[in-house]
């Protein structure tokens, strides 16, 4: 048993990207925010699933070729080597939870084309 204060933690990129929470050893588990035009490359995982729930804000998610426009309160579950981006394409930021699981040390792919 654990407790983490996400207020002790970083993003990734000072105010945005990730802030993991966890990882491992069963799941990541990362609060994530997006300025507006921030995006995410576009990548797959092998073994990992990955779940985006929308705290607040809109973002548009990619997943294979496909675009879904998200809103707070919405959830989106990537299965393992489904071709995922994101990007923020509207005025506000928006700040997501994402989850990954089965844990992997390593399992991240990037693609060049987020096909968006």
């Amino acid at each position: 048993m654990f407790i983490v204060k996400e207020s002790e933690r970083e993003y990734r990129f000072g105010e945005s990207g990730p802030k993991y929470l966890m990882r491992g050893p069963q799941l990541n588990f990362a609060v994530v925010r997006l300025r507006p035009g921030e995006d995410f490359h576009a990548h797959y995982h092998n073994m990992m699933e990955e779940n985006f729930f929308i705290l607040e804000g809109r973002v548009d998610i990619v997943v294979n070729g496909i675009k879904y426009a998200l809103n707070s309160g919405d959830l989106i579950h990537v299965e393992p080597k489904e071709v995922h981006y994101l990007i923020d394409s509207y005025d506000q930021p928006v700040k997501m939870v994402t989850v990954l699981a089965p844990y992997q040390e390593v399992d991240k792919v990037d693609v060049d084309n987020p096909a968006s």
